[in-house]
């Protein structure tokens, strides 16, 4: 069984007002920078943790380098963990997609999973790969109540709720992960559990 600590990254330009992100590389905001701090702190003083594993985009990379130095764990970029690949609507902003291609744009939010982004991934995709970074996590045994900390994206923290709850891909907005709001996971195959579900109590005040 492995004990899953999975966080979003910090703040960042482009979540207010939104845009469509995905893998630019954006820096964190000075907030993302606080919550990324409070989150590494909270993790500290509640959990031992056998590694942090990031996706490879940046706002993520830094948030988990915050964590791993404060609990002197080791890191690891993992590609599974990376963030849906919105293609050609990488950056653009919600009116600019919708003006683009009306007809997507409605389908993104009425039926997710009919839609594949120009250029990019399906909500498919997406979840095959939360899939394979859930069970690369289960694999890894961690134990002696140590913990595995995942730093990843909103979407891809959706997509394996999903696979952990075993929700249909319409569940995708139901689910919410906000900036550095850590969700808790027993990883035991069948037997997986979620414990816990986007905590932000760390971050109040910051």
């Amino acid at each position: 069984m492995t004990r899953i600590l999975m966080v979003r990254h910090g703040h960042v330009e482009g979540i207010e007002p939104p845009r469509f992100r995905g893998r630019c590389e954006l820096p964190l905001t000075e907030l993302g920078q606080r919550q990324a701090a409070a989150t590494a702190a909270r993790i500290a003083a509640s959990a031992k943790v056998a590694a942090v594993w990031t996706s490879p985009v940046q706002r993520c990379v830094v948030t988990g380098r915050a964590i791993a130095e404060a609990t002197s764990a080791p890191g690891r970029v993992v590609e599974a963990l990376n963030d849906l690949d919105y293609g050609d609507w990488t950056w653009l902003t919600y009116e600019a997609a919708q003006a683009a291609d009306p007809d997507l744009y409605d389908r993104w939010y009425s039926a997710p999973a009919s839609v594949r982004f120009p250029g990019g991934e399906s909500l498919q995709d997406l979840v095959l790969r939360a899939g394979d970074a859930l069970r690369l996590a289960a694999a890894e045994g961690v134990g002696d109540g140590r913990v595995l900390v995942l730093v990843t994206h909103d979407s891809l923290g959706r997509a394996v709720l999903m696979q952990a709850l075993d929700q249909p891909l319409s569940a995708y907005r139901r689910l919410v992960m906000s900036p550095c709001g850590i969700t808790e996971i027993d990883a035991a195959g069948a037997h997986t559990q979620v414990l816990g579900v986007n905590a932000t109590e760390h971050l109040a005040g910051v």
